[in-house]
């Protein structure tokens, strides 16, 4: 039979490797937000990475102010798939990124294939409007101030974000990060293979 007190130091040892661990646990939640939102993004980041193994989740409708002052709702994309992309012009990988939507658009356009910019509700209109003429983005771009859209994905924690939708308005792609226009083009070519 073991003496009392060594009963108690074994409870008590592993009652404070617990606590410890708890403590270490709890700092590096606290620490990682703010101290390195990088490797949190790229966690969320591979965790959307996900999202396309997922069932389709069909997106809200919402309204749409496009900067050439019509004013749309997301479901007036529906019967052809829509490519998603939200973007500030503040965002260094938007901007590296936009040539990859461009070759996307001039590609899939002929194919009806839809391709809408939404920036993101911190984005002042007049930076939107300047960026768009000064790079001839030759789809819809629209201003989501309200941030509708944000709410209607699901946050958008994380730009750019690339959705592919399709035909229902389902989400059948997601990216966070830098586009993968490879995966990208593989996905569209998949869903207009469904038709």
């Amino acid at each position: 039979m073991r003496k009392p007190s060594s009963l108690f130091k074994r409870r008590g040892s592993m009652l404070l490797a617990l606590v410890l661990i708890s403590v270490a646990t709890a700092m590096l939640i606290w620490w990682l937000p703010w101290r390195a939102p990088r490797a949190v993004g790229v966690a969320t980041a591979m965790l959307i990475w996900w999202l396309p193994w997922r069932a389709p989740r069909a997106v809200e409708d919402f309204p749409l102010a496009l900067l050439d002052g019509r004013e749309a709702k997301l479901s007036d994309f529906r019967g052809r798939p829509l490519l998603v992309n939200f973007w500030a012009t503040s965002c260094a990988p938007c901007v590296e990124e936009l040539p990859a939507l461009l070759a996307l658009h001039a590609e899939f356009a002929p194919q009806r294939v839809a391709v809408l910019a939404i920036a993101m509700p911190y984005d002042p209109p007049l930076h939107v409007a300047q960026f768009a003429e000064q790079h001839h983005l030759p789809y819809p771009v629209a201003l989501d101030v309200r941030a509708d859209a944000v709410r209607a994905f699901g946050g958008v924690p994380y730009i750019p974000a690339t959705f592919l939708l399709d035909r229902s308005g389902r989400i059948v792609y997601s990216h966070a990060g830098l586009l993968d226009a490879a995966r990208l083009r593989q996905a569209i070519e998949l869903e207009l293979a469904r038709s």
